[in-house]
């Protein structure tokens, strides 16, 4: 019996022939990640135990992502400390604000984050490493414990397979198909499998999906628990991510007779636009049921929906139209790389131009109401990772998930609104 692509990366980070599904290992990593948010308290961990080293500065990635703009004494006092932190165990790979962008997106436009790579993260969207064919494993407060090692102890997740049939119509993005997958996977949902500690791994007609639609279909699963999501890496991503490695390394693929805890199969060829309703990404339902309902507030960016092309499919349809009045829409650029590049190529000034406001590269709105607030009763629609109550202010307030597409054009409107009228319109003159 075969690998899975989970199984196969954790063999060669402990050093084995072969893992299966519920071994326990001691994987090392590539490299581990910590964000703003945890680390004071890991540190204080290891200064407690006594621990000033770590297991290897150079193969630590320290973000500032969720803190950007520090908005309170907390948050400022919380900066000054991490970087302190930085200098005290000589980590060179600080990114701290205006260095790098959000954890889980810039590390792969840099050649750090590459097709095979595994690491250990503090952050459960650490899931995103999937779609350029890597595997990295949230062990939240555990990450003291690599930074100290390299390792910590690692149940080999077993692995659901997900075969994609067909391609996405006009208009239809992969953020859509992600809150399809959502409630799917959501327990009751149609496929029928548990998917907690599991690793999806998609498999199917995916050579259309672009790094920046494989992105975003790995981060709903992480919201119905999945430890990890997988996709085979293509030509394409392979060689765009050669062009930007800083260290070499090696594609990896499940076997074809790999032993699967379950198999599921969809047709993609006639979805439709999808909006999560507030409560959760899981509750998909097609846009059409919920056209038309008013909002305050947009917001477009996120781990899930923050890459350039995500950025580019929302300029497309912002472009010479503004912001309808009372709304207002913010967005952040996943990375510093893509603030830059919307200044080289226009896209800045199009979001500008619309209205919109655009925030420093970095989790934005989504890191649990750090910024761009709502109040009490009002109804926003985001490109977040989740909108459980009080995800961004009032927990009166509502809060519907769409594709950064829908996003746009909900803003423009002033209600929620299918993007596609809208390509529509322009594809028309109109």
């Amino acid at each position: 019996m075969g690998l899975t692509a989970a199984e196969r990366i954790l063999a060669r980070a402990s050093g084995l022939a072969a893992t299966r599904a519920g071994d326990i290992v001691h994987p090392a990593v590539d490299f581990a990640m910590i964000h703003d948010g945890v680390v004071m308290g890991a540190k204080e961990t290891l200064d407690a135990l006594g621990i000033d080293r770590l297991f290897d500065p150079d193969r630590v990635l320290m973000v500032t992502d969720h803190d950007v703009v520090y908005l309170n004494e907390r948050a400022v006092a919380r900066g000054a400390f991490n970087r302190k932190a930085a200098r005290a165990w000589g980590v060179r790979h600080f990114y701290d604000a205006g260095r790098g962008g959000h954890g889980h997106i810039f590390p792969m436009e840099r050649g750090i984050v590459l097709p095979g790579t595994f690491y250990f993260d503090n952050d459960r969207h650490c899931t995103n490493a999937g779609g350029i064919g890597a595997l990295a494993i949230r062990v939240g407060a555990d990450i003291a414990s690599v930074l100290a090692t390299g390792t910590t102890w690692t149940l080999v997740p077993r692995t659901v397979k997900l075969t994609i049939r067909g391609r996405l119509p006009p208009g239809v993005y992969g953020r859509d198909l992600g809150y399809l997958i959502g409630r799917h996977l959501a327990p009751g949902g149609a496929f029928g499998v548990d998917i907690d500690y599991r690793v999806l791994e998609f498999a199917g007609d995916l050579d259309a999906f672009t790094l920046a639609q494989r992105v975003a279909l790995c981060s709903t699963p992480t919201e119905m628990r999945a430890i990890g999501v997988f996709f085979p890496p293509s030509e394409s991503i392979v060689a765009w991510a050669r062009e930007r490695a800083t260290r070499p390394f090696t594609p990896v693929y499940p076997d074809p007779d790999a032993d699967y805890d379950a198999c599921v199969e969809m047709d993609v060829s006639r979805l439709e636009p999808q909006v999560a309703l507030p409560g959760g990404p899981h509750r998909a339902v097609d846009l059409a049921g919920v056209a038309g309902t008013p909002v305050d507030h947009a917001f477009i960016g996120s781990c899930g929906s923050g890459m350039y092309e995500d950025l580019e499919v929302a300029a497309d349809i912002l472009r010479g139209r503004r912001v309808a009045g009372g709304v207002r829409l913010l967005v952040t650029p996943g990375s510093e790389d893509s603030t830059h590049r919307m200044r080289r190529e226009g896209l800045l000034e199009v979001f500008q131009e619309a209205g919109a406001f655009v925030l420093p590269a970095g989790c934005g709105p989504c890191a649990s109401g750090r910024m761009g607030l709502l109040h009490s009763g009002e109804v926003s629609i985001g490109t977040a990772t989740a909108n459980a109550p009080g995800r961004m202010g009032a927990k009166d307030a509502e809060i519907y998930l769409g594709s950064p597409a829908t996003v746009a054009a909900s803003a423009v409107t002033g209600r929620i609104t299918d993007p596609r009228v809208l390509l529509d319109e322009r594809r028309h003159g109109r």
